[in-house]
């Protein structure tokens, strides 16, 4: 009677609720010689990403090196801002030209995407919000992102060719004169770089230059007794240059740190997969060996 009195109720939520069909076909299994196939594939991978391991170690020692020898620039630049009082110069910062500093080359983790948010969020968030902006960006990997969204409209300057070897400081220079062979106005430099802050991590930081006007307008620069204006040119064009070596040479270290963590890494997933896949082949060609011995024994027993 209980049974009975059930089936109507099933019947009318049936009407409601549309059946699920489900598929009784197994999904289709790896065979030997495809397993085979794929941990050789993986163990070359392995190899590759291993090497290239190697090779950003090597690297990275020089890296370091002329890390270490630029930052003196870096220092410099900062001792005559400060001590010029640059950034309480009277001159208003209306318009800022953003220097993105990365390189052309990948894998080597996030690196490109953290120096490019960085520009986009001082851009729209920080102290270039509501300004008159320009961008010029070294690298090709860092200009593909900020090309995605509203800055591309800002993009003043792009180079290319950047991070195949060590910067030096007349790479620096080069692109310095470029610069300011284009002309562009700006009240305030800003150079978004990638700070080395150990072999396993990095972060984006920021380098401020003022150009001329700022600086003779500061409370102290009257210190320095600079006799005309092309003295004081010189000493921004240099600032400048300055800037964009100690930001090329400690990004380049940083990108090498990066890369070589990021192989390492791809080195243990790739050893991981082939443990894993290697494991799967084992069972598998033990339960097709079982499977002919069952065969075999059943044979015989039926004669």
């Amino acid at each position: 009677m209980s049974a009975m009195l059930a089936r109507p109720a099933l019947r009318v939520a049936s009407h409601g609720i549309k059946a699920r069909s489900f598929s009784t076909t197994p999904a289709p299994q790896a065979t030997l010689k495809e397993l085979e196939t794929r941990i050789r594939s993986v163990g070359n991978i392995g190899k590759i990403t291993k090497s290239m391991k190697m090779v950003a170690a090597s690297r990275l020692a020089r890296a370091q090196k002329a890390m270490t020898q630029a930052k003196a620039y870096g220092v410099a630049n900062s001792s005559v801002f400060e001590q010029s009082e640059a950034s309480k110069s009277e001159a208003k910062v209306e318009k800022i030209l953003y220097i993105t500093i990365a390189s052309d080359r990948g894998l080597c983790g996030g690196i490109h995407s953290s120096v490019a948010k960085a520009t986009k969020r001082d851009i729209d968030g920080g102290e270039g919000q509501g300004k008159s902006v320009q961008v010029v960006v070294l690298g090709e990997k860092p200009k593909q992102q900020l090309t995605r969204g509203s800055v591309i409209n800002d993009l003043a300057l792009s180079f290319n060719q950047i991070g195949r070897a060590v910067p030096t400081f007349a790479d620096a220079l080069a692109i310095a004169d470029k610069i300011e062979e284009l002309g562009l106005d700006y009240d305030k430099v800003k150079i978004v770089y990638n700070k080395f802050v150990s072999v396993i991590s990095y972060e984006a930081a920021f380098f401020e230059i003022y150009p001329l006007k700022a600086l003779q307008a500061s409370p102290s620069f009257a210190a320095y007794e600079v006799e005309g204006d092309e003295l004081a040119a010189d000493l921004g064009s240099f600032a400048l240059a300055n800037a964009i070596y100690a930001g090329l040479v400690e990004g380049h270290a940083a990108e090498i740190s990066a890369r070589r963590n990021a192989m390492e890494n791809a080195s243990k997933n790739a050893s991981e997969m082939i443990d894993k896949l290697t494991m799967q082949f084992n069972r598998m060609r033990q339960a097709a060996i079982t499977n002919e011995l069952v065969d075999i024994i059943t044979g015989a027993s039926a004669l």
